[in-house]
Order: structure tokens, then sequence, then C-alpha cells
């Protein structure tokens, strides 16, 4: 089945293209979305009125994607889990998590664009690619701390003070 694309389609074409797909992803996915129509000379000359709105449609889709990836450039997320024996993760930091944070600064991203090939299992800092449209790709800096952040300084200055924590509390 032939088909112009009327939107950029991720691993298929960009707007204007003419591809060929199985009849069952045109019919049942391209066409009803509004990505593609039927390729034929009637369309085609449809389609070559509609093509100045369309394009200027998805460049400010593309333009409104850049700015959302210029916002998470200048975040730095800090996610605080609980931690086992030798700093090991109970459980693991996942895409959903990613995307309640960014929702709390004030970047609304839906957790499936979030690109995370295995969920964090370990403490340290992370970039993490966030897909917003098929030209734009945005990075988060994320990191990941133990709960209730650092451990408290108190016993450790007693003893560099000469007394130790027992002699402290006598």
């Amino acid at each position: 089945m032939q088909l112009i694309l009327r939107a950029d389609v991720e691993n298929l074409g960009s707007l204007g293209e003419v591809v060929t797909v199985k009849p069952g992803y045109g019919r049942n996915y391209l066409v009803p979305q509004g990505l593609a129509m039927p390729a034929s000379e009637a369309n085609l000359k449809v389609f070559d009125r509609e093509r100045k709105k369309l394009q200027a449609r998805m460049d400010s889709v593309r333009s409104a994607a850049q700015d959302v990836a210029d916002k998470l450039a200048a975040l730095a997320l800090t996610i605080e889990v609980r931690v086992g024996e030798n700093d090991k993760l109970y459980g693991s930091v996942t895409s959903a998590q990613i995307a309640d944070l960014l929702a709390a600064s004030g970047v609304e991203i839906d957790r499936k664009k979030i690109v995370l090939d295995d969920p964090i299992r370990a403490l340290g800092d992370y970039v993490v690619e966030v897909k917003l449209h098929a030209d734009v790709r945005g990075k988060v800096a994320v990191k990941v701390i133990k709960q209730g952040g650092h451990e408290p300084q108190a016993p450790e200055a007693a003893s560099d003070s000469g007394t130790t924590a027992e002699e402290a509390a006598s």
C-alpha cells in the first residue's frame, strides 16, 4: 500500500514522502491518526496545497520540542532511594519516577518518552535521554543518592577533637 506521509513518522519517513507500507499498518494506524493519506494523483494535488500548512505545524512542534530539550539540559534531578548493604538499591529507579520528578520541576514528559536501556540499579550520576520528537532528543542529569542524604558526620567530628563518642556521652 502506498501512502503520502502528512507528518514525520519515526523509522518510516518524513513529511511529503511517498512510502510503501503493509496494508494493515496503513489502514489501521497511519490513515486514522492523520499521519498519512493514500497515494493517488488527486491526493498528491491536495497534498501539494496542504504542504505549507503541514510544514509550518511540524516546524512549530519541532521548535517546542527543542525548547523543552533546552529546559531539560538546565535541570539536575536528585532521586533519594532506600539502600541496603554495600549501597545496593532496593528495587530500581524507573522512567516513571523520573517523569514524576520532571513534572514536579515544571516539565511535563510522558514516561514512555524517557529512554532507559536498563533501570538504574546503583547510586551515582546518570545522563538520561528523553525522546521529544523524531529529530529532537533531550538529556537530563539524574543523581541517585541514599535516602536521607549524606550520613551524619557527628561521631567523626567528635573523634577529630581528640575525644571518642563514648567519652563525650559520659
